[in-house]
């Protein structure tokens, strides 16, 4: 009896297994695409950043004032 029993559930065992299984292999998919898109966010706040250091060490340096010299009649 027990037998009989455990082929009754076996498909239905397989079926839940194989709608778990789909469910993560979309939700895999979901997330690298998700990966992948953060990525291309995180490249383009890095070369902004970038530009934004090279832009603030122009200005600081255009800012810099010139270094004292003396007349020349000291």
């Amino acid at each position: 009896m027990s037998d009989a029993r455990i082929s009754d559930e076996e498909p239905d065992r397989t079926t839940r297994l194989e709608m778990r299984m789909a469910e993560q292999e979309r939700a895999v998919e979901e997330l690298s695409g998700e990966v992948a898109r953060q990525w291309k966010v995180i490249e383009k706040l890095e070369r902004q950043a970038e530009r934004m250091a090279e832009r603030f060490l122009s200005l600081e340096e255009a800012l810099r004032p010139a270094p004292a010299t003396k007349p020349p009649h000291w």
